[in-house]
């Protein structure tokens, strides 16, 4: 029996043979709820099961996101009309690498992230968090994400960072930086390690928040998952467009920021921002190689003039 509702009873009460017949049941005595909450408990109630309903639920979205939005980068990379926009316009990827990619990345889904998903409902329940609905509000699911995307970008960075020294860039990252030019399927291209690493940041951050707070729905853990997915595909696509949301908020990173990091192997290590890095002096590319310089001659002429 699901837990979906506040009165677990209720769960048995509309679950029907069929997951279209338990929706209709919810409509029917819920008539409340929103569209999408409706289709969610329905989906707990109907699988009379929590634990195989969150694990299902939340592998089908993490492949459903992770290849749906590979997609148009993959048919975008078959147009010539769009290598004007492509920041490394004469290395696109080969159908070779990127079958080589794909089938890398699918065997990294299943032997190595399906295990944590398909048991991560017993985890919410110790935890708290909840999947009943109704869900929290939007504002609160806003607020709640914005702090994830702080908190990821600041673990992605410093972690990303420690990977690129001595045998933990040998032996773990350098599998990530086979493609000089990255494209939407590499995002999840990584050794194991890695994967596991760095994809605390992503799931890791919920939990501190949720053990500080008390409370947190499952619902924000898949919008913020999908986003999040989201945003690493279209860092690692290689396009940098005139309609891109760096263009627009100069302090999101973008594939522009981190195309930049696999072409030159070093610096731009954040995730989402740019902040870090900035403030750090790690920011990658040419430009920012001479503007290092410049600092560092000005602070030689200042020192000079001290001792002088």
């Amino acid at each position: 029996m699901s837990a979906v509702f506040t009165n677990s009873t209720l769960s048995s009460f509309v679950r029907d043979r069929t997951y279209s017949g338990t929706v209709h049941n919810v409509q029917l005595l819920q008539p409340q709820l929103s569209a999408v909450e409706q289709y969610w408990a329905a989906w707990y109630a109907y699988m009379a099961n929590d634990v195989l309903a969150t694990g299902i639920m939340f592998f089908v979205l993490h492949e459903a996101v992770y290849f749906g939005r590979s997609l148009p980068w993959f048919i975008i990379d078959q147009i010539p009309y769009f290598r004007r926009y492509k920041i490394q316009a004469t290395k696109i990827p080969s159908s070779k690498e990127q079958w080589h990619c794909l089938k890398s990345v699918v065997l990294s889904h299943f032997l190595v992230e399906a295990i944590p998903i398909w048991t991560f409902h017993p985890l919410c329940e110790k935890l708290g968090i909840s999947a009943q609905v109704p869900f929290p509000s939007w504002k609160t699911v806003a607020w709640e994400i914005s702090l994830f995307f702080l908190l990821e970008d600041m673990w992605h960075y410093w972690v990303h960072r420690f990977l690129h020294y001595g045998v933990f860039y040998k032996y773990i990252h350098k599998q990530h930086h086979r493609y000089a030019a990255p494209f939407g399927l590499t995002a999840e291209y990584a050794h194991p390690m890695e994967t596991m690493t760095l994809g605390l940041g992503t799931v890791g951050m919920p939990i501190l928040y949720v053990l500080y707070t008390g409370h947190l729905h499952l619902f924000t853990l898949c919008v913020w998952i999908s986003l999040r997915l989201f945003q690493a595909v279209d860092s690692h696509s290689g396009y940098d467009f005139p309609w891109s949301l760096n263009k627009f908020l100069p302090f999101w990173s973008g594939a522009e920021h981190h195309d930049l990091h696999h072409h030159y192997f070093i610096g731009n290590y954040a995730s989402s921002f740019r902040w870090w890095d900035y403030c750090m002096d790690t920011e990658a590319g040419p430009e920012a190689k001479l503007a290092r310089e410049e600092k560092m001659r000005a602070r030689a002429c200042r020192m000079a003039k001290k001792s002088s």
